[in-house]
């Protein structure tokens, strides 16, 4: 039985980026470069106004301060000749400046006058000004390798003239739910009320697969028969990942690590040592790596936060590929039955010191979605930490941006 730390660096050294494919940059949100990209122009391609106002020359207000308005340059227009001595031309917001004019003074600081403008205020002199190239010149390097695209880039990559960009491909994940008990949602009916149960994880293992970045090809559920579970494994000829629940553990019907033996399947280990999701399996089966996670539904996607969502972040050529842990201080008390890594549901808030703090968000049963619904992150129990009286600092695993987010906005 492996410790989790070295499960999580076997499923990773077997996993590698995905290779490359060319999109147009309204479909690369969030995907990652596998290319550095290049500027196709330059930004701001002239030298531009900052503000409203008018274009001076700042060697004409040491002896005036009303200056001839010659011109209006609207955004979008040129002026249609150089700026002279003594003159001043109406300028608007990003339009060119003209030739000869070394500062914009805003119009609150002027009197407004479309004939001959007063200038009042001086601060301006030499400002308001955008230079040509003062972003990006053509040909220089915007983003490197590896960038995740947001929505900043997606302006930069609009500016820069770039149409299209070359990332990592997006992780096709094969789903297979397995169990004779399993009905799907759509089949679920009063005639099997009492013999069958709604596949919940056929609901979110894909969500959260889609959530990490992943394409889902739900295969359905298998039955308890190496045939239905063979008949499955077969169709996922062409994925990247596959991700399976239940049939890992010892009972005369976990079939998965039998089946995926017989069809030449490389099981790299199949337990670690954790609660929920002791019963894990990892492996390759004709080169596609897999995931085999237990059929508790909590487990399922305790193991996919732990071992699922990074593999897939590296797929898709993440660096970064765990979410952080935060420093957190027990509200109450924590004991746990097993000298195993607990992954306990939590609520975790903000104490009176700013600090985070964690309360269990329930029923810690791997059978209870409830809780999970609840919970904010995974409080973190090490093998060695049976028992937690409140005030205990342990750490904890964000399944969400949730702890960043706060009802106001407070800059003090």
């Amino acid at each position: 039985m492996l410790e989790v730390g070295e499960a999580s660096e076997k499923v990773l050294n077997a996993i590698s980026a995905l290779d490359t494919e060319r999109v147009a940059i309204e479909d690369a949100a969030s995907r990652v470069l596998s290319k550095k990209v290049v500027a196709a122009t330059t930004s701001p391609p002239w030298d531009n106004s900052s503000m409203d106002g008018y274009a001076i020359r700042s060697t004409d207000v040491v002896s005036a301060t009303k200056l001839k308005v010659v011109a209006t340059i609207a955004a979008g227009s040129i002026a249609s000749r150089p700026l002279g001595a003594g003159e001043a031309m109406r300028i608007m917001t990003g339009a060119p400046l003209p030739l000869g004019a070394d500062s914009v003074i805003r119009i609150e600081d002027t009197d407004g006058d479309s004939d001959r403008v007063t200038i009042r205020e001086f601060r301006d002199l030499q400002k308001n000004i955008r230079r040509a190239g003062e972003d990006f010149h053509e040909g220089d390097v915007l983003f490197e390798a590896g960038a995740e695209i947001r929505a900043p880039h997606l302006g930069v990559l609009a500016a820069a003239a770039v149409r299209a960009v070359d990332v990592h491909r997006r992780p096709r994940v094969a789903v297979i739910s397995s169990g004779d008990e399993l009905v799907e949602l759509r089949d679920y009916s009063e005639k099997v009320a009492g013999l069958k149960i709604v596949s919940s994880n056929s609901w979110t293992l894909p969500q959260l697969i889609r959530d990490g970045g992943g394409e889902v090809l739900d295969l359905g559920i298998a039955s308890d028969d190496p045939a239905s579970l063979r008949a499955k494994l077969q169709q996922t000829e062409g994925c990247d990942l596959i991700v399976t629940s239940a049939g890992v553990s010892v009972g005369d019907l976990d079939n998965v690590r039998s089946v995926f033996a017989e069809l030449g399947g490389e099981l790299i280990f199949w337990k670690v040592r954790m609660r929920p999701g002791a019963p894990m399996a990892f492996g390759t089966l004709r080169g596609i790596p897999w995931l085999g996670f237990s059929g508790n539904p909590v487990s399922a996607m305790v193991s996919f936060e732990v071992f699922g969502r990074p593999a897939i972040r590296k797929m898709l050529g993440h660096a970064k590929l765990h979410r952080s842990l935060i420093d957190v201080r027990l509200a109450e008390n924590v004991e746990t039955a097993a000298p195993l890594t607990h992954f306990l549901r939590a609520l975790i808030g903000r104490g009176s010191d700013g600090a985070f703090v964690a309360r269990l968000a329930g029923s810690q049963s791997s059978a209870v979605l409830s809780a999970m619904a609840r919970a904010n992150a995974l409080l973190v129990v090490p093998a060695d930490c049976r028992s937690n009286p409140v005030g205990t600092m342990l750490r904890a695993l964000p399944l969400s941006d949730d702890l960043l987010m706060s009802e106001t906005f407070e800059i003090q």
